[in-house]
């Protein structure tokens, strides 16, 4: 099964500001973003299947392209930021941020999750996705979802997985 997952558009949110479960408005740029991100998924249609994250800045994305059906899937929400959410980086007072720092793929955000736990949330929906009958699936989702992604596929390895971050309004094409 071909699997096209879509980052959503931009955020209007200061850059270095955790907002993984939070539900953030999308930039003004957003018709201008969604048409590029609409006319490269149009090159691997048709879908037998949508799926998006719950997040309104999936949906949007989705409806925009003409997917205002598309299954709603939880485990495709973006890593929760627990305490950090919708605060600057910057501006973040404690200690376990530099201890999430120095490991990020292993410690959990301060009552929120670590990689593992979205890691797992994606592996079961890819799982669930293998038990379907389609040919080829689209999913609004966010950039740590594609990364999971991609590492589940074997499309990158665990250790870079952040280098190969997909822009906003990307895809990134896997094969289960």
């Amino acid at each position: 099964m071909e699997i096209i997952l879509v980052r959503h558009t931009s955020v209007a949110v200061a850059k270095g500001t955790c907002y993984g479960w939070t539900d953030v408005a999308l930039s003004d740029t957003f018709e201008q973003e969604a048409t590029l991100t609409r006319t490269a998924l149009l090159a691997h249609a048709p879908f037998d299947a949508a799926y998006s994250s719950p997040l309104s800045r999936a949906t949007r994305l989705a409806s925009f392209c003409g997917f205002e059906n598309a299954t709603i899937d939880p485990r495709l929400r973006e890593m929760h930021m627990g305490d950090w959410e919708m605060q600057r980086f910057d501006e973040i007072m404690d200690d376990n941020l530099q201890r999430w720092y120095a490991d990020y793929m292993n410690v959990r955000t301060t009552n929120g999750e670590g990689f593992p736990d979205i890691y797992a949330r994606v592996s079961s929906f890819l799982n669930m996705l293998k038990t379907q009958a389609h040919r080829r699936v689209v999913v609004f989702a966010h950039g740590g979802v594609l990364i999971c992604a991609g590492i589940y596929t074997g499309l990158f390895k665990r250790e870079n997985a952040f280098d190969n971050l997909t822009p906003f309004g990307g895809l990134l094409k896997i094969t289960i």
